[in-house]
């Protein structure tokens, strides 16, 4: 469509309208900000935002119109904002800094008038548009951070050009992209890029927001790939009435209790307690202030750098100005006002890591960055202290400590207080359909009596590698119950998948077990052994039985870990007098069976049927 030529731009711009939406803490359902998105273009004689991003770009307005639509936008979100923290998101055509009419400073008198402060403003940058001049537009950006500003990628993953963009902006946010976040558990490429640029933001000192989150399943898979925020229909649409807009979002909150309930961020007790708080100096601070705290307190190297909201900017070190107070008139250009009251020149960004993060994370986010002071550290996005490289060594130790005393001595697979907690974790997560596998061999103890404990011992170690093997994927857990019992869950599976491999699984092991007899009792196909009444009879070689309790996807489960226990230890039983070896059901199929047994009046049985599916399915 042609672009319109004759253009009354305030007239046509007053009829335009902003709808906010929600950007969210990950872990908490705290608000961190909104984006303001553009709406009814239509009305004011565009066929679409860009066709008016367009046109006010070719006819060199670029910059008017959206100092005029920034206006439009912080004024209508002053009325909700109010004196609370809270940050609006606003989106910049890159191309504004090659416009013909383009001007700074006038975003603070803007803010002024409606109340806001710089630290409430963060400029969304979209790969949509490559920079002219890169250098250029990279100062442009460091002047607005200077003076307090946010910076944010959005969409990034769109466009080629997107690293390009990140490394000059230096982005306190970076914005995934909803291509990458839709069916993001259904798609391991999806997830290796995800993780890859979550990994790369924390490392570059960034925090990761996910957009367009739209089911629970993509929620659960972006905070456990380490996103900071997410922003989607799954929290809110974007909405042009600010009442409806909220300070915290309580469905987030409780699937985050829910996770620490079930051991989700069993970390959290270790971490606390290495934490140090270092006490920060602020933003807007002067030079030669920040100078002589270091010289009342010489044994600091660095100081955290935090904006008035407590959010951690970086950090500024000792060393930064050692050439400037050993220089002839550094001191003097120092205490310049047009020089000293800036401090972010002297800023770096180290990464920072949520408190509700896992001693991997923090771990792997501390590695790929080469500095010395560690971790900064937040809560709900404000600074708590940092983590040392100390302190980052003594979490891995006890962590090992940890997996060591949770580990079987044999096999040194995860013991009974791992796969419990892998347990009560598969029945709280609704965002994929589990499956809890049970293995016990069959006809072990006559083996063990014949051939003796040491033989019994490397026959389980051969299993436990065999298990190992089928168990490596992010998707699966394995652990050792103790003796010939041993565990394995496997997420996002289905049961004609699990049930396929698990008796390929059981005719390998039993291949495999013949090698541990004699000849004569592998060609006889048994062995001689006492029973437990002490008579001498013939058993089978070894096999093994496998119990499969399936948990289906976005239903409640109703049933306690104990529960669960018994199902499958009657489910284990069932698979010892079958002919594959192999028992399997649904959870919701046992429930329906004990509600059958226990109900022999037909239209109550009916009435608890129909109430346990009312309950169960979401």
């Amino acid at each position: 469509m042609d672009e319109p030529i004759n253009i009354n731009w305030p007239k046509q711009l007053s009829r335009v309208d902003y709808a906010f939406q929600p950007i969210v803490n990950i872990h908490t359902g705290n608000t961190f900000g909104f984006e303001a998105l553009l709406r009814c273009h239509s009305k004011a004689g565009f066929s679409s935002i860009d066709q008016l991003f367009d046109t006010a770009y070719n006819q060199g307005l670029l910059h008017q119109v959206d100092l005029f639509l920034r206006k439009k936008a912080l004024k209508k979100f002053a009325g909700f904002k109010k004196n609370n923290p809270i940050k609006l998101f606003y989106n910049l055509d890159n191309r504004l800094f090659d416009s013909m009419d383009y001007a700074p400073g006038n975003t603070i008198s803007i803010l002024d008038t409606h109340g806001y402060s710089q630290d409430d403003i963060c400029f969304e940058i979209s790969e949509k548009h490559q920079f002219h001049d890169n250098q250029d537009a990279s100062n442009i950006i460091a002047a607005y951070r200077s003076q307090g500003f946010k910076i944010a990628v959005d969409d990034c993953g769109t466009g080629f050009s997107g690293l390009q963009l990140i490394y000059y902006t230096e982005p306190d946010y970076i914005k995934i992209d909803r291509f990458f976040v839709q069916n993001l558990e259904n798609d391991p490429k999806k997830r290796l890029v995800v993780s890859t640029l979550v990994n790369f933001a924390h490392l570059m000192g960034s925090l990761v927001l996910a957009e367009g989150v739209e089911t629970l399943e993509e929620y659960v898979q972006c905070k456990e790939i380490g996103c900071d925020m997410i922003q989607g229909y799954f929290i809110q649409r974007p909405t042009r009435k600010i009442e409806q807009l909220k300070l915290r979002y309580k469905m987030i909150a409780e699937l985050s209790r829910a996770d620490r309930r079930n051991g989700f961020s069993q970390d959290r007790s270790l971490i606390t307690g290495e934490i140090k708080y270092i006490k920060p100096v602020f933003s807007d601070c002067d030079i030669i202030t920040i100078i002589d705290r270091f010289r009342k307190e010489s044994d600091a190297s660095f100081f955290p750098v935090l904006n008035r909201y407590e959010e951690p900017v970086g950090v500024i070190r000792n060393k930064t100005f050692k050439e400037y107070i050993y220089s002839k008139f550094g001191r003097q250009l120092l205490e310049n006002p047009s020089f000293g009251k800036d401090i972010t020149r002297f800023i770096t960004k180290i990464p920072i890591a949520d408190i509700h993060s896992s001693v991997e994370k923090l771990i792997e986010a501390y590695t790929q960055h080469n500095n010395n002071e560690g971790l900064i550290m937040v809560d709900d996005m404000k600074y708590v202290g940092l983590l040392s490289t100390k302190a980052l060594l003594k979490l891995i130790n006890e962590k090992n400590l940890t997996l060591a005393r949770n580990q079987n001595p044999l096999t040194r697979l995860p013991g009974n207080t791992m796969i419990h907690e892998y347990f009560s974790k598969s029945l709280a997560d609704l965002s994929a359909v589990f499956h809890l596998l049970y293995f016990d061999f069959d006809n072990f103890k006559p083996y063990n009596d014949l051939y003796g404990f040491r033989s019994g011992d490397r026959l389980i170690l051969m299993f436990a590698d065999q298990l190992k093997k089928a168990g490596i994927s992010k998707n699966r857990f394995i652990g050792h119950v103790g003796g010939d019992d041993f565990f394995m869950g496997i997420k996002g599976s289905t049961r004609h998948d699990v049930e396929s491999e698990m008796q390929q699984f059981a005719k390998k092991f039993k291949k495999n077990a013949e090698s541990f007899y004699e000849r004569k009792s592998m060609e006889k196909g048994f062995i001689l052994a006492k029973d437990r009444n002490g008579k001498t009879r013939k058993f089978p070689l070894l096999t093994v039985s496998i119990a499969i309790l399936e948990l289906p996807e976005a239903l409640e489960r109703h049933c306690s870990i104990e529960k669960a226990s018994q199902i499958i230890a009657q489910l284990k039983k069932a698979a010892k007098n079958s002919e594959t070896g192999i028992s399997h059901t649904s959870i919701l199929d046992s429930l329906y069976m004990e509600i059958k047994e226990t109900s022999p009046d037909q239209n109550t049985e009916r009435t608890r049927v129909k109430r346990l599916i009312k309950e169960t399915v979401l």
